[in-house]
């Protein structure tokens, strides 16, 4: 599968992304709403979803499309056979775009039969961008990624993202033990923990609650970098309500440390 035409692609719906997300960000007349589930978004979240979603329905009219806005396609299909979906976060980090904290980004997926094959992370605030297609490896805007090779849990340096998400998820414990058999903890948050473990300056980043628009640009990116991504329970793929990425060589005695709290 090549899938250099739509890595391509996809870098230019970040593109267009990065235009709209970029001219919103500390806007004094942003407009902020609050969700069913009680999350926010912003007429820039919404802004992007609708450009992207327009424009994969003229250039890519074929394929099915899942977005955290506006969700034409629910992704119950998604494990068929030749099905392929474009999954769009339009803003991760929106609690930090709405205070001004520059790290949010726009994550673009493509998955096909249910596996995403190809990954952009877009980070305009921070000058940074992430991508990545299965077979042709993961890089950055500041060169290629590779992972670390930190081979034991006390050498290694974890991202949680936030103590309230793994206590509402009765997972406080796990996340407490996992802490104790690591060097350091620290909480960077939303898509640039992930990206740190791609390029081999954290060795761990997970958290719970999740979903798939979430994580599925972001496993490509760190299994190109030589990673492993899976969920929390060492679930493979984006559509388990949580994540686990890390270098691979510490990834089993993570997933064994959670189980066993």
């Amino acid at each position: 599968m090549d899938l250099s035409a739509d890595l391509d692609f996809a870098r230019s719906l970040a593109d267009t992304a990065d235009a709209i997300s970029l001219e919103r960000f500390r806007a004094a007349d942003l407009h902020v709403t609050t969700k069913a589930d009680s999350t926010h978004v912003t007429d820039a979240d919404q802004a992007v979803e609708r450009a992207l979603r327009q424009r994969l329905a003229t250039e890519r009219p074929d394929d099915a499309f899942l977005g955290e806005e506006t969700t034409a396609d629910t992704g119950a299909d998604a494990l068929s056979e030749g099905h392929r979906q474009w999954v769009v976060d339009p803003i991760d980090g929106t609690a930090n775009y709405l205070r001004g904290v520059p790290v949010w980004a726009t994550l673009i997926a493509l998955a096909v039969d249910g596996r995403p094959v190809l990954g952009v992370v877009s980070a305009p605030a921070l000058g940074k961008r992430w991508w990545a297609a299965e077979g042709l490896g993961a890089h950055s805007t500041d060169g290629p990624l590779r992972v670390s090779g930190v081979a034991a849990l006390s050498d290694a340096s974890l991202s949680y993202n936030s103590i309230q998400q793994w206590d509402e998820d009765d997972r406080l414990d796990a996340l407490v033990a996992l802490s104790r058999k690591v060097w350091r903890t620290r909480a960077y948050g939303d898509m640039w923990s992930y990206m740190l473990v791609a390029e081999g300056v954290l060795d761990i980043a997970g958290e719970p609650d999740l979903k798939p628009w979430d994580i599925a640009a972001l496993v490509p990116i760190v299994e190109e970098a030589g990673g492993r991504f899976t969920s929390l329970d060492g679930d493979p793929g984006p559509w388990h309500g949580s994540a686990l990425a890390t270098n691979g060589l510490v990834h089993d005695a993570v997933v064994d440390v959670i189980r066993r709290s």
